[in-house]
């Protein structure tokens, strides 16, 4: 594992001197004018849950190590080095060690040091006076006993135990190093960072500006000039600014399938990709009365659709599954024969159905006494079509569900505080890891277990999978986690989207990443021909 970890360091090597030999290929130069779907809170990607502030901020930062952007999916053996030349794991498992690049400033000019990389897991952990606002990825650190800083540039990370997808925590775009001398204050309205783009402004419900690094520490990245991110919550608004020339790019993954055949048809030289977004609507049921007994919420899961939501809102183009991503792209995927077994699952959806109402008859309901209820659903249409669908499906089981919209800024604050009773959400994942799904959403001491179930048994599972080395046995484990999780009716998933990001042909450099929706916008490979 040591020797391994050191020979990752090449890695890094190889795109720049790619980069050196093909440097006449790529132009130099222009602003990327890409499309954004709504406003955000605050431009932290730490407090934020959200592709809204990852996509645009991960530009501005580095991370110690990342996913290879060559590769379309993200593995725990393509990672490679950012911010970190080298890494070595101690031979117990419990101490990962990053040899720092030196030379690194941040935007402000000061040294990046390995106290940055601390004071970064100190503020995730809870232990420096200033504090995050909403510290949307605790979860994650829950093994991490304490990050040292050895020398100004070697850092180590003590492990608890040992956790073989440690390092894919740290390749994510949900984990950027942020800066010691910058409060957390001070990030939510100018972030400094060492990436490739400098950030310039934020105008809530208009635009988000970044500028390029000049001084950036990889040399001859990045190409563009910079990037403006024009803000049009109107999805049939950003469609025709789109074709009408006046973006290159569209927001990444907002483009659905009946968008898209408006877009090839109207801009036949569009380049567009389908693919898994890693991200599932799901409905949470809080503790509440009378979602607070597990038969109903059962009958709740055995009244859902899934090809229905497929079908009209992807046109055939989506995935069932339970808690992990389905394969090819998933490699969590439960295999099917065991995902039918499960209540929502089975393929005679007549027969769950009515096996659904049987319940809910035993409960008191029925044609003459239905419940009704509000679900929350952030106002974005990802979040109000579920929803729409989802209200019209719990008909069958005789439950009158009413929307209630919720706008981006309000949505995370109020999911964290459990102030609604159904919720239409989006699981999405920052990586395809279990340890990432399940301690973020599912154990039971996390903040964003936006439910509150709790089963502790539940949470040795997730720990004993957590550990597990042996990749064939860590699934089988992870399968019946998911299993568990399904029988629970913990938060049911809706459907896994797939949807497409379109961009002109004078785009270049532009590598979709299939298993995560979060983890390629670094942007500093792109470049526009022209």
């Amino acid at each position: 594992m040591r020797k391994r970890m050191r020979g990752w360091a090449a890695v890094w090597l190889v795109p720049a001197l790619l980069a050196s030999g093909a440097a006449l290929a790529q132009k130099p130069g222009g602003i990327l004018r890409v499309e954004h779907r709504d406003s955000p809170g605050n431009m932290s990607i730490y407090e934020e849950g959200t592709i809204s502030v990852t996509a645009p901020m991960m530009g501005v930062f580095n991370n110690l190590v990342m996913f290879d952007p060559r590769q379309k999916q993200n593995r725990l053996d393509d990672i490679v080095p950012d911010l970190a030349d080298s890494w070595t794991l101690s031979p117990d498992g419990k101490s990962l060690t990053f040899k720092l690049h030196p030379g690194v400033k941040w935007h402000d000019g000061q040294p990046f040091t390995a106290n940055d990389v601390k004071c970064t897991w100190d503020l995730l952990q809870n232990k420096t006076k200033e504090k995050l606002r909403l510290n949307a990825r605790e979860a994650w650190w829950r093994n991490l006993d304490e990050v040292t800083a050895d020398s100004e540039l070697q850092a180590t990370f003590h492990l608890k135990r040992p956790q073989p997808s440690f390092p894919a925590l740290l390749a994510s775009g949900f984990t950027p190093v942020y800066p010691c001398h910058v409060t957390p204050s001070q990030m939510r309205q100018h972030p400094i960072g060492t990436g490739p783009f400098k950030f310039v402004e934020f105008k809530p419900n208009q635009s988000i500006k970044l500028a390029k690094n000049a001084d950036y520490w990889k040399p001859g990245r990045p190409y563009l000039d910079g990037i403006e991110w024009t803000i049009i919550p109107n999805r049939s608004t950003q469609l025709l600014a789109f074709v009408a020339g006046n973006f290159d790019m569209t927001f990444p993954y907002e483009v659905t399938v009946p968008m898209l055949k408006d877009i090839k048809s109207q801009m036949p030289t569009a380049q567009c990709e389908i693919t898994p977004q890693n991200v599932a609507p799901n409905l949470l049921m809080t503790q509440k009365p009378p979602f607070d007994n597990p038969d109903l919420r059962r009958a709740v899961a055995m009244s859902i659709d899934h090809k229905a939501f497929i079908d009209i809102l992807g046109e055939g183009q989506g995935d069932i599954g339970t808690a992990m991503l389905p394969g090819p792209e998933g490699q969590w995927a439960m295999p099917a024969d065991m995902r039918q077994k499960l209540p929502g699952y089975d393929p005679d959806l007549a027969k769950s159905r009515a096996a659904a109402q049987k319940i809910m008859q035993g409960l008191g309901y029925g044609p003459d006494k239905r419940l009704s209820v509000k679900i929350a659903a952030r106002n974005l249409p990802l979040y109000r079509d579920p929803a729409s669908i989802l209200a019209d499906q719990l008909k069958n089981v005789w439950i009158d569900a009413e929307l209630e919209l919720v706008e981006t800024a309000n949505w995370l604050p109020r999911l964290v505080r459990s102030d609604f009773v159904l919720a239409q959400s989006l699981a999405g994942s920052g990586l395809d890891d279990p340890d990432q799904n399940f301690y973020e959403n599912y154990v039971c001491d996390s903040n964003r277990n936006y439910t509150h179930t709790c089963d502790r048994e539940l949470d040795k599972m997730v720990d004993a999978q957590s550990q597990e080395t042996d990749l064939e046995k860590r699934r089988h484990l992870v399968w019946e986690i998911d299993s568990r999780l399904q029988q629970n009716v913990v938060r049911p998933i809706l459907y896994h989207i797939r949807s497409a990001t379109c961009w002109r042909p004078e785009v270049k450099g532009i590598n979709l990443q299939v298993n995560s929706i979060y983890n390629g916008w670094r942007m500093e490979d792109i470049w526009l021909d022209k």
